[in-house]
């Protein structure tokens, strides 16, 4: 490991830290970025793997090809396919024309693929194919084609369980798993989480022009201890929380404890203490009854405004009986006796389905503030949007659509 050229990436890179496994990982990707073999990198959400493809492409021989990252988690299952592979014109409803797909455009160059275990089967047997010849056919089409890619794939999945239930392949496993990267959880990492907060309340502080908060030894120590349940990111996320947030500048122990568990086995974030009054959350489950009880709260307002508007249409409706000289009258075949009768249209009838029509109307905007809400805390991150929302992405992604927050 040379520990000069190690210093040398990350100065390159804006890398943070000092740990061991970090400094492994990236001696790895290194030494592996002159082959073509393929890299499988593990570890656990937020941990920053990201960076380690990035690294590979950039001191390979492909560097002067083109590189895609591609998060398989957030596209359809109906049209990864296409996206990755490419499709022949008409060969599914929308396909104006033809598309190369990532493995035509990136050839002789790098993809990497985020997420990989998120890939629907059918998919998973073409991407072998592709690793293994070199050939892959469009959607819809019957050419072969060939193409040169060297494929860097993530997973925070534990992919043995997920083959043991037959989610995925194992034969693509180890086809993807010819050279492993683990990247250390930030609980691992030590002092790097000191240092890494320091930057991030550095940055916050120069964005927003006013004086970094610090922490105190004490207020350090609790923060080695605390377990990161969503690593980098959310060390980032509770400090620019804590800078926001926070009147004192200097953090002590008992200033952060309102922002994180005293308990160091808790994966849990502890609920933020606002000087004034504000929701209290103490676990994502309690803030989607909050969202929930709102919206009954919504819906309660939503039906008082249909009475009024109800008692204003019988209020227009008698007016217009005083006005008329005759009513209009409607046949109607009498189900008992075959008599033809004539009589009014119910009027409850008529208001009903305006009512039901409204009230359709009025769910969908609730509905659709409720996912734009989920969809900004997120900074328009679906996966974590559709956890929240207690939906699959793919639900999420098709009432995204509905509601035109996305184009098609």
């Amino acid at each position: 490991m040379d520990i000069d050229t190690i210093q040398n990436v990350k100065r390159r890179y804006n890398i943070i830290g000092n740990c061991d496994a970090l400094n492994r990982a990236i001696d790895v990707a290194l030494q592996v970025a002159p082959t073509d073999l393929s890299v499988l990198i593990v570890g656990e959400s937020g941990v920053g793997k990201e960076i380690i493809p990035r690294i590979i492409h950039d001191n390979s021989p492909r560097r002067h090809g083109r590189y895609f990252a591609i998060n398989c988690g957030s596209i359809p299952e109906g049209t990864i396919d296409s996206e990755l592979f490419g499709h022949e014109k008409g060969s599914f409803t929308g396909a104006i024309g033809e598309s190369e797909g990532y493995f035509g455009v990136a050839d002789n160059g790098t993809l990497f693929l985020d997420e990989v275990g998120e890939l629907p089967l059918a998919t998973q047997a073409r991407l072998l194919r592709v690793l293994e010849t070199g050939e892959y056919i469009r959607v819809g089409g019957q050419e072969i084609r060939k193409t040169n890619v060297r494929i860097v794939a993530a997973t925070n999945v534990n992919m043995q369980k997920a083959i043991s239930e037959g989610r995925f392949r194992e034969d693509l496993y180890y086809r993807l798993n010819t050279i492993p990267i683990q990247m250390p959880s930030l609980r691992e990492r030590g002092e790097d989480i000191i240092r890494l907060f320091k930057l991030f309340a550095r940055e916050i502080a120069d964005k927003y022009h006013f004086p970094q908060i610090t922490l105190t030894p004490d207020a350090e120590l609790q923060m080695l201890k605390y377990k990161w349940p969503g690593n980098v990111r959310q060390l980032k996320n509770l400090a620019e929380q804590m800078s926001i947030v926070s009147e004192e500048r200097i953090i002590d122990a008992d200033r952060l404890r309102q922002f994180i568990p005293q308990d160091r086995e808790t994966t849990q974030l502890a609920t933020i203490q606002h000087d004034s009054k504000s929701h209290q959350y103490e676990s994502e489950r309690e803030m989607l009854f909050t969202i929930l009880y709102e919206l009954q709260n919504n819906m309660g307002d939503m039906k008082r405004e249909l009475n009024n508007l109800r008692q204003k249409l019988e209020e227009n409706t008698q007016i217009g009986s005083r006005q008329s000289h005759l009513p209009t009258p409607i046949n109607r075949q009498d189900d008992n006796d075959g008599e033809a009768h004539h009589h009014h249209a119910p009027i409850e009838e008529a208001e009903a389905e305006e009512i039901s029509e409204n009230e359709s109307l009025n769910l969908d905007d609730l509905n659709r503030q409720v996912v734009e809400k989920v969809l900004e805390k997120h900074e328009g991150n679906r996966k974590k949007a559709a956890q929240e929302l207690g939906i699959s992405e793919r639900t999420l992604y098709r009432r995204l659509r509905r509601y035109g927050l996305i184009d098609d």
